[in-house]
């Protein structure tokens, strides 16, 4: 789980403008950071499949955000996926 300030910092990193919380790309950032804190967990905890299939969840609606951004904008989608190394 993301504390409040990390959540924070990410925002300020891929926001469009200064009141945008909400966009594709925030979204987008948030999402892969809590998929790369969730994989942790499960490395460790290997039997914790409650958590598994939150990840799945998680997965699914970065990989339906992506699209919908390499929809309606293929230059921004191009630009978060780089950014983010996916």
């Amino acid at each position: 789980m993301l504390t409040s300030e990390e959540k924070t910092q990410i925002i300020k990193k891929y926001n469009i403008h200064e009141t945008d919380t909400g966009s594709a790309e925030v979204q987008i950032a948030l999402l892969t950071e809590e998929i790369q804190r969730l994989l942790g967990h499960l490395k460790e905890n290997k039997n914790d499949n409650h958590s598994r299939r939150g990840l799945l969840k998680m997965v699914a609606k970065r990989r339906k955000l992506l699209k919908y951004l390499q929809s309606n904008d293929e230059k921004k989608y191009n630009e978060i996926v780089k950014k983010l190394g996916l």
